[in-house]
This record gives C-alpha cells, structure tokens and sequence, in this order.
C-alpha cells in the first residue's frame, strides 16, 4: 500500500465512525495494520493533522479520550451534540468506543 492509500484508508474508516462514537488514533492504525503493514497512532495523528478536515476528525481522540489538541473546544461541542458520553474533560472511551 502506498503512502496516499494509506491516507485514503485512514480518512475512509473515519468517515465510517457513526454519531455517538469515537475510535482513538491507535485503534485506527490497529485496525488498518494487517491491510497496510504499517500501526503508528503517530502517523494516523498526522494524516489527521493534514489530510481530516473534510471528515469527522472530532471523533478520533487519544486512547484515555482526550479530544484533538488545539481544537478541544470545538471537538467537545460537536461531541456533545452527538450524544458521546463525557467524563469531566475527556469521552467516556468505556462507553463511546467504535470497532469497525
């Protein structure tokens, strides 16, 4: 797989995360990692970074739930619209988890 198919395949799995529910950035490259031969929660942060603002970025977060640095606010907001379970600062990660 190429480096852009692999930007592809990141950005399409998180289109496919429903309303209501997160997937962490390791969970991401965890469930790519047999079709890609790569597992970075690092370089899903950076296709993320560069490549998600046409997707649901707000609902990839950190594996303890913190939500996309620098964009904590919006990401709240828009979580919170959804109905994502919070727990003080963070998403409830027991409660709000997506496996493809």
């Amino acid at each position: 797989m190429t480096p852009q198919e692999y930007v592809e395949e990141v950005l399409s799995l998180v289109e496919r995360i429903p309303e209501g529910k997160v997937m962490s950035y390791g969970a991401i490259a965890d469930s790519l990692a047999d079709l890609s031969g790569r597992n970075s929660a690092r370089q899903v942060g950076t296709i993320m970074a560069r490549h998600g603002g046409g997707v649901p970025w707000h609902r990839v977060v950190t594996s303890s739930g913190r939500m996309p640095p620098g964009h904590e606010q919006e990401a709240r907001q828009r979580l919170l619209s959804e109905g994502v379970p919070l727990k003080g600062e963070h998403v409830d990660m027991s409660r709000a988890s997506w496996q493809p």
